[in-house]
């Protein structure tokens, strides 16, 4: 996953994302290098404030742009 270059590409430290998530600094530093896979709902929020899609977090897509929001 592609969770640590978002990061530091947007200047915030881990602590600061894991407040975002609500959870623990250690469990966010697990996401970023492997150790654990994140919930659906940590993608989604990830991918909101990355501004970028889950397929992107995943590793499925290369494109960065998020997805048309046609709510």
């Amino acid at each position: 996953m592609r969770l640590k270059d978002l990061r530091e590409d947007s200047d915030f430290t881990q602590k600061q994302i894991a407040d975002m998530l609500h959870i623990r600094q250690n469990t966010y530093c697990q996401y970023e290098n492997g150790q654990r896979q994140p919930p659906i709902s940590a993608l989604i929020e990830l991918a909101r404030i990355y501004k970028t899609s889950v397929d992107f977090l995943l590793g499925i897509t290369d494109q960065r742009t998020p997805y048309p929001n046609n709510k």
